[in-house]
């Protein structure tokens, strides 16, 4: 490996390093229910229900490395570790590209689900190289790079989808190369010698990361709330393509183009609101009001009776991205420098833990509401479902702002 780059740290190369990463993923959010449901021989509801499992496979393995990562990155330097997620990234989208059955697809996301640090450990040098009052606005930026990233992920794999479905598979190991590349190139290193420890296998497996969390209320506290929300998220995200497929008939494109729209709003909120309304109202209150404006999206999706009104809710429905930020942002100040990677990669796991449960039930509530014959016919259960799950969130987040709130007052005293 090349030694660390002399470049000063700074926000701009993560940030393009984040976008080369979500165009990849974002590539494949059109095709890969498609693809499934080929390998079933065109049976929507088995086919929803295979997506379930090769998601929540997926989720597992990046459960069981992304705290593995974070505390690496806490020894070893973030920079190494963007690479080898990246390189992961890469083989994962190779072998689905030449998958020849469903098989070979888990094989794939074993991998790249181990691999898939990159978000932990890119938290985690942001917080290297800013300071706290500007750490909301700093991952409100990263916000914006999944914004851009879906604005052009999503579209080009449905455009790429209609000519074939493995085409986009190709185009995203593409892009994890560059991303490679441009890292291994041009990345500098943002953790300072001081500021590292030594690797500990009882504080990166995840139970061993969690439980290191007790002597961090409010960070352990909270990371109830944020699982509970990433379940839900992960809901959305996994019957999203099947929803509309099954009530809109909507073409990989067409669904390409509604997650395009996600990311342009999402990037707008991420690099411009995030920036005037988190300082303005505070981080638990943007965490709360985000939690709110969520809520009411998820119902509104699960019951809108019209592809258009799907653009409707998405436009207003963004205004909930100020809260993921702003959680973030109150978590950091909560942390020592020398374990933010290790935090950061336990609440990345959190994600990857919901990304186990989430898509399987989302995937079989649907194919359970459509399946011929039932007379519970509710396609948009999965929404319905996210948003009780939400409201739980909002619930434990308040109670977590609260003993907070009174443990400094104690404290003060």
């Amino acid at each position: 490996m090349v030694p660390t780059s002399p470049r000063q740290p700074a926000i701009g190369f993560i940030f393009v390093t984040l976008v080369l990463a979500i165009v990849g993923f974002g590539l494949l959010i059109p095709v890969l229910p498609k693809l499934i449901v080929q390998f079933e021989g065109g049976d929507l509801a088995t086919g929803s229900h295979a997506y379930g499992w090769i998601i929540s496979v997926y989720a597992l393995m990046q459960f069981v490395g992304s705290p593995i990562l974070g505390s690496l990155s806490d020894r070893y330097g973030r920079r190494r570790i963007i690479l080898i997620a990246t390189a992961g990234s890469a083989a994962d989208y190779v072998i689905m590209a030449c998958a020849p059955s469903l098989s070979w697809l888990f094989v794939a996301r074993i991998i790249a689900g181990f691999t898939a640090g990159v978000l932990s450990t890119a938290n985690a040098y942001v917080v290297d190289v800013t300071p706290p009052e500007k750490r909301a606005g700093a991952f409100g930026l990263l916000g914006a790079a999944f914004g851009i990233g879906f604005i052009i992920g999503p579209a080009l794999g449905g455009f790429l989808g209609n000519i074939d479905l493995r085409l986009p598979f190709w185009f995203a190991a593409g892009c994890s190369a560059i991303n490679w590349f441009y890292g291994f190139l041009v990345l500098p290193e943002s953790l300072k010698p001081e500021n590292r420890r030594a690797f500990s296998w009882s504080r990166a497996n995840p139970i061993g990361a969690l439980l290191a969390l007790k002597h961090l209320p409010a960070v352990l506290g909270l990371a109830e709330a944020y699982f509970i929300l990433m379940v839900a998220q992960n809901m959305m995200f996994s019957t999203w393509a099947l929803y509309t497929d099954y009530r809109y008939h909507w073409t990989p494109l067409d669904v390409g183009l509604s997650l395009m729209f996600v990311g342009v709003l999402t990037g707008v909120v991420q690099a411009v609101l995030v920036k005037q309304l988190v300082p303005r109202l505070g981080d638990a209150r943007s965490v709360v009001i985000g939690l709110c404006i969520s809520i009411g999206a998820y119902l509104c999706y699960g019951q809108a009776q019209y592809g258009w009104m799907i653009y409707l809710i998405i436009f207003f429905g963004a205004l909930a991205g100020i809260s993921g930020p702003a959680l973030q942002s109150y978590v950091t100040k909560h942390v020592p420098a020398d374990q933010q990677g290790a935090v950061q990669g336990v609440y990345a796991g959190l994600a990857s833990l919901a990304g186990i449960p989430g898509p399987f039930l989302a995937t079989w509530s649907f194919g359970w509401a459509i399946a011929p014959g039932n007379r519970f016919h509710v396609p948009g259960i999965a929404f319905f479902e996210a948003a009780v799950l939400i409201a739980l969130a909002l619930f434990l987040a308040l109670r977590s702002f609260r003993r907070d709130t009174v443990a400094a007052a104690v404290a003060a005293h």
